[in-house]
């Protein structure tokens, strides 16, 4: 998500980090080369997908776990959910906003499409450290229109190394307090709680095993996360940011549902939006 490396084929290979475009301004959709996942087979990895960075995986593989999804932003341009969907892509999330004044083009676009496939879908919100937590709920809300079978909202909350406007980073019992105070106004919002995507370094800093009462969806592409996150409990596992998915252009963060298919229905029938 936020940090996570990406390849784009525009005539030449370019690495881009997911930080958003710049504030206040639309920014269009990328328009990358769609990529073959049978050249990028990768041990470890779902044989239907594609890695073209990928880890030595050993012992608990994404592969072990049998309901799988993406998420996405403006990067991978306009994708194809029926392939996708075809292909296994169970779910989605997509950025739909960040801080309190970027909204992402490929939300709506994506979106859309996404539901006309059938592949349920969710928003994603990157959290900003120099606005408040309430200015950014309130931004979220304004741009992501409550319907009924949608994923629950995400917020996705990590150090954004790369920001050339923000360098605050606040203490882990401050961070646990925004945190605290954007989910109540979300989740009152939507009727549902929202799901929190962090990274290894984030959960360690904010000591976020403290953090109860919430799904968590956690980055981990170097290990399983009882590896990296010890004790933790989680639903979601992002275990690639340089996956190749058929009908995604370019390529997409990979994630896992921790759970077999029934499960995930069932998760589905609980958590989806009531609208």
């Amino acid at each position: 998500m936020g940090l996570s490396r990406r390849l784009f084929v525009t005539g030449a290979a370019l690495s881009l980090a997911g930080c958003g475009a710049p504030r206040g301004q639309q920014a269009e959709l990328m328009r990358p080369a769609m990529l073959a996942a049978s050249n990028y087979r990768a041990d470890g990895i779902p044989a239907r997908f594609g890695d073209t960075d990928p880890h030595g995986w050993d012992g608990l593989t994404p592969a072990s776990l049998p309901v799988h999804g993406i998420d996405a932003a403006r990067y991978q341009g306009e994708i194809d959910w029926h392939r996708a969907r075809g292909a296994g892509v169970s779910f989605a999330w997509l950025k739909a906003t960040e801080g309190g004044d970027h909204s992402d083009p490929g939300f709506r676009v994506n979106a859309a499409r996404a539901r006309g496939a059938g592949v349920p879908v969710g928003a994603y919100h990157f959290y900003y450290f120099c606005r408040s937590p309430e200015e950014q709920a309130r931004w979220y809300i304004r741009n992501v229109p409550k319907r009924a079978g949608d994923l629950p909202p995400v917020l996705d909350i990590e150090w954004n190394h790369t920001s050339p406007s923000c360098r605050r980073r606040p203490s882990a019992s401050e961070v646990r307090a925004e945190m605290r105070r954007f989910l109540a106004i979300v989740s009152e919002h939507y009727g549902t709680r929202p799901v929190i995507y962090t990274t290894v370094d984030f959960w360690r800093d904010n000591g976020l095993e403290q953090f109860s009462g919430y799904e968590f969806w956690l980055r981990s592409v170097a290990g399983h996360p009882m590896e990296r996150y010890p004790g933790a409990q989680w639903s979601f596992w992002q275990y690639s940011g340089t996956g190749v998915v058929p009908g995604v252009p370019g390529t997409v963060d990979m994630n896992a549902f921790a759970g077999s298919p029934g499960a995930w229905e069932g998760w589905l029938s609980r958590r989806a939006q009531r609208g």
